[in-house]
């Protein structure tokens, strides 16, 4: 910044216990409404002395005193920032500012004393609201929890302060009210916004028995909640510790720009000195001191830092330090685990095979309505697809259940068995039903047949769902310039090779236990690639540790997830991924971009004040000018993502022998019409 916060560093209320570490922390603060009234006070004087001198041409006393208090008035901030700089053994390029604040003033040029203090203090409002105004992007991401919560107290609730729930307690979130910790849902169903954690901007539906997270908001619908995680240990308060902290966290290129710029100001100092000695010109002096302040060149890299940070948090990409920004646009390998990440991880219904004449709804009828009370996956999947599919489910009777084997119920008035091939073999079913299979359940299918009063209608065909969106995905990073994409697994190779046929990935590692894959990374990576490794960031730890970048899927409600991986993806779009190796490149041409532009307007109006071509006025309005082409370049990236729509997923089944998968939900309907 220019004149570093000197707005900001006195009278001003803060948590800081320690005046003096509360000036070096590099913190944002906020400017107080008396500093900007005393700027504009100061104008008002420097305008009047300018009208009394130059519209009624009169050269009075009155014109000199008016223009010398709006040099004090305007000036003292910029001195007195300096002084205590120098008193903290610090050099600046606040004391190039006040050098020529003073140059000017003792030669009597008030009114341009005045005019060049204000410009400065003018540039140092506009630069430090406007990377607030950024910030606060950031912020408005992650101070959502609400201040209180209504806490369920035997028939009745109470009022309390969030910060005061604990583990256990039952609270009512009532529709448009956020959520004030993370929990589970006892009791009412509803529809949440949470964006804020997961970037997805369509609600989601949430019922008895899902996780709720603290600062997501409850659109419809009265639920009670059991807290899980209260306070900072929320998703969301983790979520705001690591986004702050990746603020304090430097690029390499800038921890060179703060090594460097303590030589700077002597520098410019000799240089004034040449140019006094050569031309004995003290404006000439004063326009170099003013235009050589390097605000340009240090706002470069931060400001583009906090555009990147706010749009990679907007769709629920946490980046805990900005090295990582820079570090994925030299990504050309992903490595990814299957489980979890490149498949949803849930068993859902693939096939639906029935035999004779019955039909595909009548089928999923009569397994969905038997296996209604069971928690097996298997069940879970059967419920889903009838409910997408609007089949509805009749209530069994006499239902039992055979760990292992399968499930014995009535469903209208008939005897179902359901489950593996022998179970119905062991309960009378002595037709040939497994001529009819096609699938491979070495390839990952879990088979599973349905019987009625002894008569075999079928099979269903379940496999852990490959994500829709993992294709397109890594079609986008091949197309951004990844050399190399690579799936490991600890499943059996045909399962593993499966799911590579169906997403395009054309190197698998299969049966790898975690010491396996990190072998895998670090071969990887001594043959010259730049790794990132993608995985649910639980099982994969250490896998995620030993690449160049650790990205986990899920993150959020996940701890552990949160802090396995360098970045965290807070939902399962795999197109988060080219988005962040796009976003870590665009960020990275505009720094550059920045510190040309940087550099050379420094050179070039360095050299013009030192020919004379520039006078004190044109040189203050030029510096904040250039600061201002650097905040609005870096604001360009803000806005990167917005065409990213949150992903759809859709259930899908495919066909024998490999290939597209089509809907089963869709081969349904004008079966059930």
């Amino acid at each position: 910044m220019q004149v570093t916060s000197l707005l900001s560093r006195d009278e001003h209320a803060h948590d800081h216990a320690d005046a003096e570490k509360c000036d070096s922390c590099g913190h944002d603060h906020e400017h107080t409404p008396v500093r900007l009234t005393q700027t504009l006070i100061g104008l008002i004087f420097i305008v009047n002395a300018f009208i009394v001198e130059r519209v009624f041409k009169a050269d009075t006393i009155l014109d000199d005193a008016s223009a010398m208090i709006g040099a004090i008035i305007l000036g003292w901030p910029i001195v007195w920032t300096s002084i205590k700089d120098v008193r903290r053994g610090i050099l600046s390029i606040n004391e190039l500012v006040s050098i020529a604040v003073l140059a000017s003033f003792a030669s009597g040029e008030y009114t341009t004393t005045g005019i060049v203090a204000f410009f400065m203090l003018m540039g140092e409002i506009i630069e430090t609201r406007t990377a607030e105004g950024a910030r606060a992007s950031i912020e408005s991401l992650i101070k959502l929890t609400p201040t209180k919560a209504r806490r369920i107290v035997g028939k009745g609730e109470e009022e309390v302060a969030a910060k005061d729930l604990a583990v256990g307690d039952v609270i009512r979130v009532r529709p448009g009210d956020n959520v004030a910790a993370d929990g589970v849902i006892t009791n009412g169903q509803g529809s949440f916004n949470q964006a804020n954690i997961t970037g997805e901007s369509l609600p989601v539906d949430k019922k008895p028995g899902d996780d709720v997270f603290a600062g997501t908001t409850n659109l419809t619908g009265v639920l009670e909640i059991r807290v899980s995680r209260a306070g900072q240990d929320t998703t969301l308060g983790k979520v705001r510790e690591l986004i702050l902290a990746a603020e304090k966290t430097k690029l390499p290129i800038m921890k060179i720009v703060d090594q460097y710029m303590v030589f700077y100001t002597p520098l410019v100092l000799v240089i004034g000195a040449l140019v006094w000695a050569f031309t004995r010109d003290l404006h000439r002096v004063i326009s170099v001191l003013v235009v050589s302040c390097p605000c340009a060149f240090i706002l470069a890299t931060p400001t583009a830092m906090v555009a990147a940070l706010s749009a990679a948090a907007r769709l629920g990409i946490l980046i805990k330090n900005v090295g990582d920004i820079e570090l994925a646009a030299r990504i050309n390998a992903f490595i990814f685990d299957k489980t979890g990440t490149l498949t949803t991880g849930k068993l859902a219904v693939s096939r639906l095979a029935p035999l004779g004449e019955t039909k595909p709804a009548e089928l999923l009828h009569v397994a969905a309505s038997a296996e209604k009370y069971s928690n097996h996956p298997t069940a879970k999947a059967l419920a889903q697809l009838a409910e997408e599919a609007g089949v509805p489910l009749s209530e069994p009777k006499d239902f039992a259940e055979t760990a292992g084997r399968g499930i014995k119920a009535g469903v209208d008035g008939a005897t179902i068995f359901v489950g593996r091939a022998q179970w119905l073999k062991d309960n009378g079913v002595t037709e040939d039903f497994l001529q009819s299979v096609d699938l491979n359940e070495t390839e990952g299918f879990s088979l599973i047949f349905v019987a009625r009063n002894g008569r075999c209608l079928g099979w269903v065909g379940l496999q852990d769902e490959t994500r829709a969106e993992a294709r397109e995905a890594l079609v986008e990073l091949k197309n951004s310039g990844v050399r190399r994409i690579a799936m490991v697994s600890g499943d059996r190779q045909p399962v593993a090779a499966r799911v590579a046929r169906e997403i395009g990935c054309e190197e698998v590692a299969a049966e790898c236990l975690p010491q396996n894959k990190v072998t895998f990374v670090r071969e990887m990576k001594a043959k010259g690639y730049r790794v990132a490794v993608v995985g649910d960031g639980v099982n994969d730890a250490p896998a995620l540790a030993a690449g160049d970048i650790g990205i986990a899927m899920g993150a959020a409600g996940s701890e552990v997830a949160i802090h396995s991986a360098t970045i965290a993806l807070m939902n399962n779009d795999l197109r988060r991924l080219p988005f962040l190796v796009k976003l870590s490149r665009s960020t990275r041409a505009v720094i550059n971009q920045n510190f040309l532009f940087g550099v050379f307007f420094i050179i070039g109006g360095l050299t013009a004040a030192a020919f004379g071509y520039l006078n004190v006025i044109v040189a203050a309005i030029m510096h904040n000018l250039g600061s201002l082409i650097v905040i609005l370049n870096s604001a360009r990236l803000v806005r990167h993502g917005e065409e990213l729509e949150p992903f759809q997923a859709t259930a899908t089944t495919p066909p024998s022998g490999g290939g597209k998968a089509t809907p089963p939900a869709a081969q349904l309907t004008p079966k059930m019409a």
